[in-house]
């Protein structure tokens, strides 16, 4: 249950980069909503009380709810089991929400961390009844672009996340790849405990 590191690093760079819009009089609602979520998660990282290993804690508990409030991480670990969702019980499925979506905060957190003034660029926006893309691209440093596109689902009157495409690979199928090998050998329970055993030992990775 590994995420690649590119794909680590381009998902935490999309949540805090600097922005721009090419054309913002086509932006939309689903891509104005992502904007304010990385200038949010931006200006925390800027905020000088926030800095230091001795502000980590509270730092990374305002990265979870700013995240919490664009990403939909229950409807992303729904769908990272496709069909093996019904093979969890209630109480499975709760705890497996839970866990998933730990994973996934800690991946993105250590990595927003570590972000170093690369920049993103919002493209074009489809929307259709209640489900909406937005393309984006990250210029790192080096001056090459990663393409980065959010898909979100209408929630009210928010827009929320539930996979990130990156170079066409899909997040949300990249863990469902990984997960239906477990499944396919063994329990929900086992893939439970294998998250738990991933949780329990992570830390942040500031590599």
């Amino acid at each position: 249950m590994q995420l690649d590191k590119k794909t680590i690093l381009a998902i935490a760079a999309a949540a805090v980069l600097h922005s721009a819009l090419p054309n913002s009089a086509v932006a939309g609602v689903p891509t104005e909503q992502v904007r304010q979520t990385a200038d949010k998660v931006l200006q925390l990282l800027q905020d000088p009380r926030s800095k230091g290993t001795s502000n980590a804690s509270q730092r990374r508990e305002q990265l979870r709810q700013i995240l919490a409030t664009r990403f939909d991480f229950a409807e992303m670990a729904k769908r990272s089991l496709g069909s093996n969702w019904q093979k969890g019980s209630s109480a499975e499925q709760q705890q497996f929400i839970r866990l998933f979506t730990d994973h996934l905060e800690k991946s993105y957190i250590a990595q927003i961390e570590s972000y170093a003034g690369e920049k993103i660029i919002y493209g074009r926006e489809a929307v259709e009844q209640d489900q909406a893309e937005v393309e984006t691209k990250i210029v790192t440093k080096k001056s090459e672009q990663v393409s980065v596109n959010y898909k979100l689902k209408s929630a009210g009157a928010d827009w929320k996340v539930y996979d990130v495409v990156i170079e066409n690979v899909s997040l949300v199928n990249n863990f469902r790849t990984q997960f239906s090998r477990i499944l396919a050998k063994g329990s929900f329970a086992e893939l439970i405990s294998q998250l738990e055993a991933k949780s329990a030992g992570s830390k942040p990775d500031r590599s």
